[in-house]
């Protein structure tokens, strides 16, 4: 604000440089009065100079800077950190042009996916960098945007005559772009567009983006090319293990391989890119993401030896690829997490009942319930080429025919698994293998106590003796009063038999169990 006193000079002085000359300002009689008021004039210009100036630089320090762009060829190095469940932190260094005072800085190509809160630009280099505000533009150049933002603005409709090859321009109002264009000429109003007509544009608005773009506004206490960092969180990048397993002939060892499959659905592509993968399971506020694509089939692959390293990072794990390597957007990538060779592994024949077939209402059919065998494969993860965390994912197992053509048999998942810890994969139910549950006796002792005699038969079609695993549930209080095996008590509700069956034969486990509910 100008002060009253300054303020009213500056105002004699424009009024008096507005006067217009007369005769009388020749005159001798009016050389005094002149004199005076050139004096005047004189004076309040002084004043009002650095007035006029701090308005000026006022005004310009408000207005709005020109905007400066930093694409994708200004990164200098990246580096990408993806977490189990669609989360990774991008950080970029960039080499940008600064103003010393107020810059726009669009930063181009950066992930679609990013959460703009959790965005953070620092300098690198001796600048210091204050953060006014900054807008995620995500808003995408589209032809259908592109009409929307011209809703109510004049565009050009240009007609091509096949037949002559001549062109003809109107002007017309867009009036909507919902389910088709409504277009507004001078004396009439159309829908659509006329086969071989197109429309033609003056410009892009300026909220419409090509690319993915984090517009910040600060200030800068220096001018030039400047280095600066900026990192920020981001979904659409997602990893997960999956393994191979090829199973020997003789079922007792198996070659593991390990595969990292990266999925970037980002809306962004990393180039040469420094890439480390987190496995475990960090705490987050819950969000819902798109599901990723299927991963591929890497039967046909062997993984490289120790292609990653590993290191402990807080409660997780962390690897890190040897090279740097691109993540293009859209793009489902494999990279090699390790190989073991003749690991030991054991098979197991395994059927479980259900507990509710010893509720008293429940009533057992008259030849007993058929029951699938399952099948198991479990190995330690310790010793030789293991004995290292294997970050949760899918193990497909595979077994050659005698032809030497390898066949998928079945696959489970697994969750984090450290060192020294068992790995224990479903694969299926037994072909040959059967089972049938049969209550053969029922007792009410009490009101509370039940007795009750089960009878399960076992057939063999292999022609290979095989053992069993039979794993009953239990309820209440109970006590084994006579079986035909012994049984081991794996948990207060569960016994567990293992039971020999000859090769092309059949067992009988018989047993008689007091509950007391």
């Amino acid at each position: 604000m100008m002060k009253p006193f300054s303020s009213l000079l500056c105002a004699i002085a424009i009024m008096a440089r507005s006067q217009p000359r007369t005769k009388r300002d020749t005159g001798s009689s009016a050389m005094p009065d002149k004199l005076f008021s050139s004096l005047l004039r004189r004076r309040a210009l002084m004043l009002c100079l650095p007035l006029g100036l701090a308005a000026v630089q006022a005004a310009a320090q408000s207005a709005a800077p020109f905007e400066t762009v930093s694409r994708a060829e200004d990164r200098k190095a990246v580096a990408v950190t993806i977490y189990n469940e669609s989360l990774a932190l991008i950080r970029e260094e960039r080499e940008v042009q600064l103003n010393a005072g107020r810059n726009l800085l669009a930063l181009r190509e950066v992930s679609g996916q990013i959460k703009p809160e959790t965005a953070s630009l620092r300098s690198l280099s001796s600048a210091r960098l204050v953060l006014r505000e900054q807008n995620f533009d995500f808003d995408l150049l589209t032809p259908r945007k592109l009409l929307d933002k011209y809703v109510g603005k004049t565009v050009t409709v240009v007609r091509t005559n096949e037949q002559t090859n001549t062109e003809t321009r109107e002007q017309a109002s867009v009036l909507a772009n919902n389910d088709g264009v409504v277009l507004k000429y001078p004396d009439r109003i159309e829908t659509g567009l006329p086969a071989g007509a197109r429309i033609v544009y003056g410009d892009v608005p300026a909220t419409l983006r090509d690319r993915p773009t984090l517009v910040v506004d600060l200030d800068s206490n220096k001018g030039g090319a400047q280095r600066a960092e900026l990192s920020y969180l981001s979904g659409g990048l997602s990893w997960k293990a999956d393994y191979v397993a090829s199973l020997a002939d003789d079922e007792k060892t198996l070659d593991l391989a390990g595969w990292v499959t990266l999925t970037n659905q980002s809306g962004a592509a990393y180039e040469n890119t420094k890439l480390q993968l987190v496995a475990g399971d960090v705490n987050r506020v819950r969000e819902e993401f798109p599901k990723l694509a299927a991963p591929m089939d890497l039967t046909r692959y062997k993984a490289a030896e120790a292609p990653m390293q590993r290191e402990q990072l807080f409660e997780y794990h962390l690897y890190t690829l040897g090279q740097p390597t691109t993540l293009r957007d859209q793009q489902t990538k494999q990279v090699a997490l390790l190989s073991a060779a003749r690991v030991s592994v054991q098979k197991e024949y395994r059927m479980e009942g259900a507990q509710y077939w010893y509720y008293e209402e429940t009533k057992t059919p008259e030849r007993g319930d058929k029951r699938g065998v399952e099948v198991f494969i479990q190995f330690d993860n310790k010793g030789g080429d293991l004995g290292q965390p294997l970050p949760k994912g899918t193990v497909r197992v595979y077994k050659k025919d005698k032809e030497g053509r390898p066949l998928f048999i079945g696959e489970d998942r697994i969750d984090h698994t450290p060192k020294n810890e068992q790995v224990r994969l479903k694969l299926g139910k037994a072909f040959d293998i059967t089972g049938n549950w049969k209550r053969t006796d029922f007792s009410r002792i009490s009101k509370r106590v039940f007795e009750q005699e089960i009878a399960i038969e076992l057939s063999n079609a292999k022609s290979e003796p095989v053992t069993v695993r039979v794993v009953e549930p239990v309820p209440g209080d109970w006590k084994m009063l006579k079986e035909s095996h012994p049984h081991i008590k794996s948990s207060a509700s569960s016994a567990l038999w293992d039971i020999p069956v000859p090769a092309e034969g059949k067992t009988t486990l018989t047993y008689r169990v007091r509950t007391d509910w």
